[in-house]
């Protein structure tokens, strides 16, 4: 079984979601290992991109707070080398293809370079998924190959608007399946009212492996109900929105809201 899949292993997961380097790394650092100790099964850490296409207002802010601040992706997994000494959830990278083909500042025109660099490194760190929102299913063998040579889960995302695509995806999917509350961007939602149901049942007809509820959900209520209906929930923005109220001294505040959140779903 994959690590990543590991997470769902004693019952509902809680996935949270944050932006490396906002305010700054060592803040993350904090925040991971918060996490973790309140109840985190697995985390997403977001490597920021100048150009986050499928994120709302806040976290495309903490990209731009982050770049700000300096941060690269070396540094990134760097400091994941060092979480690693002692955490010891699964860690999953969410970030943009260009972030991926562009690593090492590669000069060669062929994706395998950066690509097989970057995948390299992370799995020398402890990375164990990664998560592309901008590749569609018809363009993931630019980057699956590479992640099974190195043993990361490339976690695929299911949209409302999949429709047939969602048993083919399912079928083909590593770790978990990511399924997409809501159209649009990520963003704190009142309301969810996709038919989640039955994006899932369709995903529970083609694969064993769990499904995961992400975009919009942000209240200990939303979190209950969604993992009524799936295998665990991912929040991001609402986590963020408090990482950008607090900055450095967010990390209380995170830990005790990502407990309320685990509570919730138990």
């Amino acid at each position: 079984m994959s690590r990543v899949t590991d997470a769902f292993a004693n019952g509902k997961a809680f996935i949270p979601f944050i932006t490396c380097g906002d305010p700054d790394l060592e803040t993350t650092k904090k925040l991971v290992k918060a996490m973790e100790e309140a109840g985190a099964d697995l985390i997403e850490l977001g490597i920021p991109f100048s150009d986050p296409t499928a994120e709302g207002p806040v976290i495309q802010e903490a990209n731009l707070r982050a770049l700000s601040g300096g941060v690269t992706t070396d540094k990134i997994l760097d400091m994941v080398q060092e979480l690693r000494q002692s955490v010891t959830i699964p860690l999953v990278f969410m970030t943009y293809a260009n972030v991926v083909y562009s690593y090492g500042n590669n000069t060669k025109t062929s994706i395998e370079g950066g690509t097989e660099k970057f995948l390299k490194r992370a799995a020398e760190v402890g990375i164990n998924g990664l998560i592309l929102p901008d590749i569609p299913y018809e363009e993931k063998m630019d980057f699956l190959p590479a992640c099974r040579k190195y043993g990361i889960d490339f976690i695929s995302l299911i949209a409302p608007t999949s429709h047939d695509r969602i048993r083919m995806i399912a079928g083909e999917a590593e770790g978990f399946v990511y399924c997409v509350s809501s159209l649009g961007v990520t963003g704190v939602r009142s309301k969810i009212t996709t038919d989640i149901g039955a994006m899932v049942e369709l995903v529970r007809e083609s694969t064993d492996i769990p499904a995961a509820i992400g975009f919009g959900i942000s209240t200990p209520e939303q979190a209950r109900e969604m993992s009524a209906k799936a295998d665990g929930v991912i929040v991001g923005s609402a986590i963020v929105k408090i990482i950008a109220a607090h900055g450095a001294d967010s990390v209380p505040y995170v830990a005790e809201y990502v407990k309320n959140m685990k509570d919730a779903i138990r």
